[in-house]
């Protein structure tokens, strides 16, 4: 009997497992082809033959039992919260381009899978799948029956995996060299004889020997160059290793064609030289690459800062320093920064970030909280179960769902790049033409060499390694971007909008000054009780200032929070509300003769300002301290031509210092609320306006998002707003001009290199129609020319960041 090729795993197999003349190895295989047939994805057969991973003997619900244990469950879920989880698995068979296909269509397969996405250069994917309609086993049964098995591991934490080394294109290396190598030795004696060899048997089998070697240069050293071509042609793509393919397999065919005929000895020596400076290039770029992808990799170690409570104090440290059992405050609006069991507090849990739910989830005390969720009520306190890396906050930060169609335009050398391999087809062609009719000996040289010396990667690395050389740069002086296309965007901007507190003035410190009646120490620390809860700058420094290290943490009851106006809660047996005077006055049970005649209410000059129960009590009289280097910074704005505005919140009595700072064409407003500076930026937009804002990130979410770059100021805390584009911290707050002038500076980097990679290609290509450029030196310029590209970025980037 002959013997079959699997339809799904390629397998040789027999004739008595088959459907629809297609032939099985196994049962299993073919379950696989009906499943994927029956969902309609037999378009997973179209992208590469023979793609599956062989689905063996009859497949056992009991192997991945384990997985319906609690207790596995926990360590392996990122979150669950009883109508979806959320699950990361490593697939150590993802291996092409159909593999993502399947993965990332398997709610085709099952429709309780939600969403997933696969992560192509980890081999990982994550997966966000309805728990009342399946479980953690059921998902990890099916990734292993349509092939993908996952490597499963116990280990507590993130497991680290370090990128291996291909061996395979080291063995291809090694293989094209020694062919290399001995096709040159052997022809040496028809160099220096200039052609004309005197034994013509000892010619033919030194030619004969040649064209042995090359077969495993052609066959396996080469494959990668006409495999990748292949799919890009059946993908109607010409990718490329197309031109680079065809030059390989030109060099071959004439040489095969000389030597059969006895015409000549060919050019093998030329056409595995080629292969071998090709492989030994990548090699050399991959290595550039993941080096620069390393460093592009900073989004993982951005300062989230957390309090931790040691001894009954406060202390803030970077996520990246908590350890098991460590006791965490978080408060109103902070991100939860690591898995942890709910010791004190009530919590109300926003895991829209995580989820997409936006209804809060309410837990007590003993339950288990993940990582990413969002305390919307009273400060809580956390015993930190496990640890979560940054990189998985990162990931939240990134989530597509809270960029919108923002910063999503492609470099403008894109399109160039594009097109760049027909236009060399183009020119290959046209020089074959020429040659043909002029001298035909230089035609496969010519050809040859312009498919090789072209190198359209070389223009994309333009943009490619510009923006993540600086983005690594940016990273390092503490100013942090979502993606690469933020920094064109930070090139084009010409609008710069400000926030004031928290943004231009400091968190920590300030002079607080309490204007009215007595109090006493009991009301302190009600006061104290209360502003502590909240995120807002200025309740953290009146927090701060009644803070004498004896007061006892006390109950509070019925939180509220209204953004931009005050905060309100029973402290005890009081009824507390501090905020704007336009806050305190709207409560039905407050004095009104004591609101009218309350100079400190209606003064001009606000402040913030304190009720209990049906009394007006006073306000706190806050003196910002504004950020080292605002002053600078305002004139560097000013000299650059940004047209500046502030938006604040406040009252304007610090508007003449503002003035003084920025110059009197600064537009100021002040005592705006969160929808109006939202819709400031839009009027700015609808003027055609390419608008920063730049805020705190609490009040600012909704401008932030609108704007064109919105980049949020933070002091460490977890405040982690996703719709920022950016984080800078505060201590870098003074230097907003010369990192927009440094992004400036970018697109004019992007320019220079892609010049420069056009001349390198117009002077190889120049050579090259001349028949002046062998193909084996062409081998090697093609690599040497995004290698240089890669130098020139480095060195230009590095040089001007100095001037940040």
């Amino acid at each position: 009997m002959q013997p079959h090729q699997c339809y799904h795993c390629g397998e040789a197999c027999g004739d008595d497992i088959h459907i629809g003349g297609k032939m099985f190895c196994c049962e299993g295989c073919k379950q696989v082809y009906l499943l994927l047939n029956e969902t309609g994805m037999c378009n997973y057969y179209d992208l590469e033959k023979n793609p599956g991973i062989k689905a063996r003997g009859k497949f056992t619900d009991d192997r991945f039992a384990y997985l319906d244990h609690e207790d596995v469950q926990a360590r392996l879920l990122r979150y669950q919260d009883g109508n979806q989880a959320h699950v990361q698995l490593y697939l150590p068979t993802m291996h092409c381009a159909s593999c993502i296909w399947l993965l990332e269509n398997l709610h085709r397969i099952s429709p309780a899978i939600l969403s997933s996405q696969s992560n192509f250069q980890r081999k990982e994917i994550h997966i966000i799948f309805n728990l009342k309609e399946t479980s953690l086993r059921k998902v990890v049964q099916l990734l292993a029956f349509v092939g993908y098995e996952p490597y499963i591991t116990l280990n507590d934490g993130e497991e680290t995996r370090e990128k291996k080394i291909s061996r395979s294109h080291i063995f291809k290396i090694g293989v094209a060299g020694f062919a290399f190598g001995n096709i040159m030795m052997l022809s040496f004696p028809d160099y220096f004889s200039g052609g004309h060899i005197g034994e013509s048997q000892l010619r033919n089998t030194f030619s004969y020997v040649s064209l042995l070697l090359s077969l495993p240069v052609l066959f396996y050293c080469a494959s990668e160059f006409f495999i990748s071509g292949y799919k890009g042609l059946r993908q109607r793509w010409l990718n490329i290793d197309a031109p680079i393919a065809l030059a390989i397999f030109i060099s071959f065919g004439r040489s095969v064609y000389e030597i059969l005929t006895h015409t000549g000895p060919g050019y093998l020596d030329s056409m595995s030289g080629i292969v071998f400076f090709m492989l030994v290039g990548r090699w050399f770029q991959n290595r550039t690459y993941d080096a620069f992808s390393f460093d592009r990799d900073y989004r993982s170690y951005f300062p989230l800062g957390v309090t931790r409570i040691r001894d009954k104090r406060e202390e803030n440290i970077p996520v990246g320093q908590l350890a098991k059992g460590d006791l965490i405050l978080v408060r109103h609006e902070e991100m939860i920064p690591a898995d942890g069991i709910l010791t004190d507090g009530k919590a109300s849990i926003d895991y829209s970030f995580v989820s997409g739910e936006t209804n809060p989830v309410e837990r007590e005390k003993g339950d288990l909280i993940y990582a990413g969720g969002r305390q919307t009520g009273t400060s809580i306190m956390l015993e930190v179960v496990t640890p979560v890396s940054q990189s998985y906050i990162t990931r939240l930060w990134n989530n597509e769902v809270f960029q919108g169609n923002k910063n999503r335009e492609e470099s403008f050398v894109h399109p160039w790049s594009r097109h760049f391999t027909y236009v060399l087809f183009a020119i290959a062609a046209l020089t074959a033409l020429y040659w043909n009719l002029t001298d035909p000996s230089n035609v496969w040289k010519a050809v040859t060499a312009v498919l090789i010396v072209a190198c359209p990667c070389s223009l994309l690395l333009s943009a490619t390694f510009t923006y993540g050389n600086m983005l690594g740069i940016l990273g390092s002086k503490k100013f942090y971007l979502k993606n690469a296309n933020v920094i064109e965007t930070l090139g084009k901007i010409n609008t710069v909008v400000l926030d004031k507190t928290g943004t231009l003035t400091h968190h920590h410190e300030a002079e607080i000054r309490f204007e009215g009646e007595t109090l006493s120490t009991d009301e302190k620390n009600a006061i104290r009780a209360l502003a502590s809860q909240s995120t807002h700058p200025l309740s953290k420094l009146i927090a701060a200032s009644l803070d004498d290290g004896q007061g006892e943490r006390q109950e509070i009851e019925g939180y509220r929070e209204i953004t931009g106006s005050g905060l309100e809660a029973m402290v005890g047996t009081h009824r507390v509300r501090i905020g704007s005077s336009t806050f305190i006055s709207s409560t039905p049970s407050l004095s009104k003769s004591r609101l009218l005649e309350s100079r400190l209410l209606e003064s001009e000059n606000g402040g913030v300002h304190v009720g209990f129960g049906d009394e007006f009590r006073g306000r706190f009289l806050v003196g910002n301290r504004y950020r080292e280097g605002i002053a600078d910074m305002a004139g560097e704005l000013r000299k650059a031509g940004y047209d500046v505005h502030l938006l604040s919140g406040d009252n304007d009595s610090e508007k003449e210092k503002l003035i003084r700072l920025f110059g009197p064409r600064l537009k100021v407003h002040f005592r705006q609320s969160p929808q109006d500076k939202l819709d400031y930026v839009k009027l700015l937009q609808s003027r055609g306006k390419k608008v920063l804002m730049m805020g705190d990130g609490l009040n600012d979410a909704g401008a932030l998002r609108q704007a064109d770059a919105g980049i949020a100021v933070t002091d460490a805390t977890n405040l982690f707003s996703p719709a920022s584009d950016g984080i800078l911290d505060g201590s870098q707050a003074g230097k907003l001009a010369r990192f927009l002038l440094y992004a400036r500076t970018g697109r004019k980097i992007v320019t220079a290199s892609f010049i420069l990679s056009i001349l390198y290609n117009m002077a190889g290509l120049f050579f090259a129609t001349r028949a002046q450029l062998s193909p084996m030196i062409a081998a090697i310029l093609m690599p040497a020319s995004s290698i240089s590209i890669v130098l020139f970025v480095s060195i230009y980037t590095r040089i001007a960041a100095r001037k940040i």
